[in-house]
């Protein structure tokens, strides 16, 4: 079953177009989208939320068009807190609360307790960090079924990445529980997602669960010697410097028996997959 259906969604702006993008979110699972900024991301969320309306094609989410019903069910996590910068947490509560038929004020406290941010402090002097916690904590505080993040750690220190990352992992042990995360820091992805969609010009490059990728993408690296025309074909993306060569690699790695001794083989991580098919 899938949180999300996407099929032939076509968008028109001034300067740029979503081209019929079809792709899902697999239920009870964290998806991870990347692609590099200016490459459709955030575009195609504003369309799966119903901010934005497609031209083309067909959006489901929970199976249905998206409604106010279904945006009860879905904890929204931006790259900034679009929130009233001269409210406190606390007037931002009794502004918020009320939107939720499954507001729980005891998660609310939880979660404010664990991020350790202060109720009463204008949400205009928090830093980034604390901005991102407090999107976290009103996106949290409802018990969304389905929560989408928009570059949540665009400009966070390494340490609040690993303790999202971690808290992340918490909440999927709700098996009903669905993540959709938009970046273009992948190595946040690596150790998280269960299924990558990549996004590039508008247009869907690939959607693969991690176990494929594992085993379909490499890194092989080589003596520029080696490097002929044809050997340059086998690749999807090749960059060279004067100590050798290094290009990724989705054939069948068998063709490199024999050679153990003139090249050394790695699997891709998706930051290599992105660099590569970017320099393609």
């Amino acid at each position: 079953m899938n949180t999300v259906e996407m099929k032939q969604v076509s968008k028109k702006m001034d300067d740029f177009s979503i081209n019929k993008l079809s792709f899902t979110v697999p239920k009870g699972y964290i998806t991870g989208f990347i692609g590099p900024n200016g490459s459709g991301k955030t575009s195609t969320i504003r369309m799966m939320m119903d901010v934005w309306k497609a031209d083309q094609g067909e959006i489901k989410v929970f199976g249905q068009d998206m409604d106010t019903k279904a945006k009860q069910r879905i904890g929204f996590v931006y790259d900034d807190l679009y929130m009233y910068e001269n409210f406190t947490i606390d007037k931002m509560r009794s502004f918020i609360a009320p939107l939720y038929d499954t507001w729980d004020p005891t998660l609310f406290w939880k979660y404010q307790s664990k991020f350790g941010l202060p109720t009463t402090k204008k949400l205009k002097k928090f830093s980034k960090g604390m901005k991102m916690k407090c999107s976290l904590l009103f996106a949290l505080s409802h018990n969304p079924e389905f929560i989408i993040m928009d570059e949540p750690t665009a400009g966070l220190d390494p340490v609040f990445r690993r303790e999202l990352i971690d808290l992340l992992q918490e909440l999927m042990t709700d098996e009903n529980r669905t993540i959709f995360f938009s970046t273009h820091i992948t190595t946040d992805l690596d150790q998280i997602a269960d299924y990558i969609v990549f996004i590039k010009n508008g247009g869907i490059v690939f959607q693969k669960s991690m176990e494929e990728i594992k085993e379909t993408f490499h890194i092989v690296k080589g003596k520029n010697e080696d490097l002929d025309p044809d050997i340059q074909k086998m690749f999807e993306g090749i960059r060279q410097t004067d100590q050798g060569f290094s290009g990724l690699f989705t054939g069948n790695l068998s063709l490199f028996d024999g050679f153990e001794d003139r090249v050394l083989i790695e699997k891709a991580t998706l930051e290599d997959i992105m660099y590569f098919m970017l320099k393609r």
